[in-house]
C-alpha cells in the first residue's frame, strides 16, 4: 500500500468517525444531555462518570445546582471520547501530510487547517458547557462539526480520486455554479436548523403544513434571530418568547421550501443526464437523500419530535451534505495544495 493510499483510507476512518460524532451530539443534545456533565473536558472533576457513593456526594456538592445525573453524564461523555479520537486522527493526517510534504500527491495546506478547525471546534464544544447551552454557541459547535466532516470528506475524494472517469464525463461549466449554489442552500438551512434545536423550537409547530392553524402566524423576527441575549442564564429548555420560536420554526420551514424547490430541480437535471448521462446516479442519490431528509423533518412535526427521527433528521441532514460536497468536488477539479 503506497502512502497515498493510506492517507486516504485514514481520512475516510476520519470521515467516517466525524459522522458518528455529529450523529452523537444530535443524540446528545435532542436528549437533554448537553449539561450532563457541568464541566469540561472531565465529568464533575473526573474522567469519567462519578461511580461510587462517596463521588456522587462529592460531585453533587461541588455543582448542587445540577446533580448527577449518570444517563445523561454517560451520554455527553461518549461523544467527549469519539470527539477527542477524532481529534487525534485528524492531527494524524496533519502530521503525516507533513511528513510527506514534498510528495507530489500530497495535501498539505488542508490537513494544517483542519488540526486549526478541531481545536476551535474543542473550544466551541468547551463554551457549550461554560455558558450553558448559549444558542448561538450551540449552533456554531453544530457548524464546526459539518465543516469539519465536510472537509474530511473532501481531503478524502481527492486522495481516493474515486471520480476521476465521472470527471471526463461532465458536459456544461453551469454545473459549478448550480452545485455551489445547492451547496450554500443546504448550509444555510442546516444552521437554521441549528438555530432552531438550540432554541429549542422544533415542538411551536405541531401541525404541518399549517402552524397553529395559519399559513402565517404572528411572528417576531427581531427577538427570534438576537444572536447574543448576554452571559448568565442557563439556556437549557430555551429563553425566547413563544412568537419567537414560532418565528424560528416558520423560517426553518420557508427554508425547507427552497431546499426541497432547488435540490429537487438540480436532482432532475442530474437524473436526465443535463450533465452527463455518468452523473445520473449522483441525481437519483440527491433526490433520494433530500426527499428522506423532508419527510423526517415532517414526522418530526407530526410525531411530536420522536428521539430516534430526530436524531435521523441531523444524520441525513449531514448526508445530504456529502453528497453536495461530492457533487462540487466532481464539479470543481481541484488542485491539490
Amino acid at each position: 500500500m503506497n502512502k497515498e493510499t493510506l492517507f486516504a483510507r485514514l481520512g475516510f476512518i476520519a470521515t467516517a468517525l466525524a459522522l458518528c460524532v455529529v450523529i452523537l451530539g444530535a443524540y446528545v443534545r435532542l436528549s437533554d444531555a448537553g449539561l450532563g456533565c457541568p464541566d469540561w473536558p472531565g465529568c464533575y472533576g473526573y474522567l469519567g462518570v462519578p461511580k461510587t457513593e462517596q463521588e456522587v456526594m462529592t460531585a453533587n456538592s461541588l455543582y448542587p445546582e445540577r446533580p448527577v445525573e449518570a444517563h445523561k453524564a454517560w451520554k455527553e461523555m461518549i461523544h467527549r471520547y469519539f470527539a477527542g479520537i477524532l481529534g487525534l486522527l485528524v492531527f494524524s493526517l496533519a502530521f503525516i501530510a507533513w511528513r510527506n510534504r514534498r510528495h507530489p500527491g500530497q495535501a498539505l495546506k488542508l490537513p494544517l487547517f483542519l488540526s486549526v478547525l478541531i481545536i476551535f471546534q474543542a473550544l466551541l464544544g468547551m463554551w457549550t458547557v461554560t455558558i450553558k447551552l448559549k444558542p448561538l454557541i450551540v449552533m456554531l459547535h453544530l457548524m464546526g462539526g459539518m465543516a469539519t466532516l465536510s472537509l474530511l470528506w473532501w481531503l478524502t475524494l481527492r486522495h481516493l480520486n474515486l471520480f476521476a472517469r465521472l470527471r471526463g464525463a461532465i458536459q456544461e461549466s453551469r454545473l459549478k455554479k448550480l452545485a455551489l449554489v445547492g451547496l450554500l442552500v443546504v448550509v444555510g438551512q442546516i444552521m437554521l436548523g441549528g438555530w432552531t434545536s438550540a432554541n429549542y423550537a422544533a415542538l411551536h409547530c405541531t401541525d404541518f403544513p399549517t402552524c397553529q392553524g395559519e399559513w402565517w402566524p404572528q411572528t417576531d423576527f427581531g427577538e427570534a434571530f438576537t444572536m447574543w441575549h448576554g452571559i448568565g442564564p442557563d439556556y437549557e429548555g430555551g429563553v425566547m418568547s413563544n412568537t419567537a420560536r414560532v418565528t424560528v420554526h416558520v423560517t426553518h420551514r420557508v427554508g425547507a421550501l427552497v431546499v426541497f424547490l432547488y435540490l429537487g430541480a438540480l436532482g432532475l437535471m442530474l437524473l436526465l443526464g443535463r450533465f452527463g448521462g455518468s452523473l445520473r446516479p449522483m441525481g437519483l442519490t440527491l433526490l433520494l437523500i433530500m426527499l428522506l431528509q423532508v419527510s423526517l423533518g415532517i414526522a418530526n412535526v407530526l410525531l411530536s419530535l420522536p428521539l430516534g427521527v430526530a436524531v435521523a433528521h441531523n444524520g441525513v441532514g449531514a448526508l445530504l451534505l456529502l453528497t453536495l460536497v461530492s457533487l462540487n468536488h466532481l464539479a470543481f477539479k481541484p488542485r491539490r495544495t
